[in-house]
């Protein structure tokens, strides 16, 4: 049943409030809530639900917003990617505040994608309750599970029954292989081949196709990833602090914590308030890869980072990361992967350009083999990065080229001493 003029009215103001509270300016707000308006007053005129709203409704409310636009100014918008956005913020604002999750699943069209979301929710559940993984990690599984479930639906597989083969895996990781490395080629065969696993004991599947699949070959050591050099930090670092604006002092506190301690991105994006006790000189870091905890000592350089942005930095919100966005809405980053474009950026200010990739990482891997040239023990290092096994720590040893030179052996010259 569609709203009321009351009850929407009581959803615009509670709108409203939630924008204030995650940081919008009062013009934003206006015309956030002015989408809004009109977008419930669409709904009312057709008799449709709010809790009913599909991505059908939103498309069909855009497509009179434009004509109303043709109609005003004789001509459609100049940009209309940016016209798009700027009309529908303020409903994708309503929907994801007032009726979550916000896009919905898709109804499905046929009894095949009926069938694959079904897998979907029930791979989900297993990975979690059987095998017990980590929630990111459950996420990318799903991800590459989604991809092939649609890859196989178009090539006919629209039916409630599962008649996969051999030939067809092949053919889709073939198609996968392209523009990717060799590296991200064998970790989308072991996610399709644990999927295959699931649907063979779930009964989807008489036969375990997963064992008649061949997985790229890594050899252990294989790839040497980049490292900074020690001079190479304290530049970023020093670049960095130079700027006192917000921005400045967030980013600022992001690098100390990844150049001190060699955290993993998603840990520092995850840090809450409560995460660190002053009086106790110590903060507290989740490891959720492998569902773990570390008590670590606050450096007195990382206290110093994170006090100075705390105080004059971080914008008021109602959120409890440590670190949160600079535009709203200000809440904190959604994952470790937005940290990303700002090493990137910090790097580049510092011209800093190390050679593969460019992110946080790179911290966490020059961190390890300063402890390793400390002569730290590798149990330490172990659990100072949250590792699980010692054997994930190994593959730092190969980064410490300064040790292996130690014991390097003297090539030999042909008719001549070493």
């Amino acid at each position: 049943m569609p709203l009321s003029s009351s009850q929407q009215l009581r959803l615009l103001d509670d709108l409203r409030g939630r924008l204030q509270a995650v940081g919008y300016c009062a013009q934003s707000i206006e015309h956030l809530c002015s989408n809004a308006h009109e977008f419930l007053q669409y709904l009312r005129e057709r008799g449709i639900a709010l809790d009913a709203v599909q991505p059908a409704n939103v498309a069909m409310f855009m497509r009179r917003q434009l004509q109303d636009y043709r109609h005003r100014h004789g001509r459609r918008p100049n940009n209309r990617k940016a016209w798009r956005t700027w009309c529908t913020d303020g409903v994708v604002q309503l929907l994801r505040f007032s009726r979550p999750p916000w896009p919905p699943v898709p109804l499905p069209r046929n009894r095949g994608e009926a069938l694959a979301q079904t897998l979907c929710r029930d791979y989900r559940r297993w990975l979690a309750d059987c095998r017990g993984l980590a929630a990111s990690t459950i996420d990318g599984h799903l991800e590459e599970t989604q991809r092939f479930l649609t890859w196989y639906i178009r090539q006919g597989g629209r039916d409630d029954r599962l008649r996969m083969s051999v030939r067809q895996i092949d053919q889709y990781l073939q198609l996968r292989s392209a523009g990717i490395r060799r590296t991200t080629l064998k970790l989308v065969s072991l996610r399709l081949a644990s999927f295959l696993r699931f649907l063979h004991r779930a009964g989807h599947l008489s036969v375990d196709l997963s064992r008649s699949m061949i997985h790229p070959t890594l050899y252990e050591f294989e790839n040497i990833p980049s490292i900074l050099k020690p001079q190479e930090i304290e530049q970023i670092l020093k670049t960095t602090r130079r700027g006192r604006s917000a921005c400045g002092r967030r980013d600022f506190a992001i690098l100390t914590l990844l150049a001190r301690y060699g955290l993993r991105a998603g840990e520092i994006v995850r840090l809450a308030l409560d995460d660190i006790d002053w009086r106790a000189n110590t903060l507290v870091i989740r490891h959720t890869k492998v569902r773990g905890t570390t008590v670590l000592p606050l450096l007195p350089a990382v206290g110093e980072a994170l006090l100075a942005y705390l105080q004059s930095g971080r914008p008021k919100t109602i959120a409890r990361e440590v670190f949160i966005r600079t535009s709203a809405p200000r809440k904190g980053f959604g994952r470790g992967s937005s940290l990303h474009a700002l090493v990137r950026r910090r790097m580049a200010a510092a011209g800093v350009w190390p050679t593969g990739k460019r992110g946080p990482h790179l911290f966490r891997h020059a961190h390890a083999v300063g402890l390793l040239r400390a002569a730290v023990p590798m149990k330490t290092i172990s659990d100072l990065l949250g590792h699980r096994a010692s054997r994930s720590t190994a593959v730092y040893l190969k980064l410490d080229s300064e040790e292996l030179r130690t014991v390097a052996l003297p090539l030999p010259i042909a008719g001549g001493a070493p």
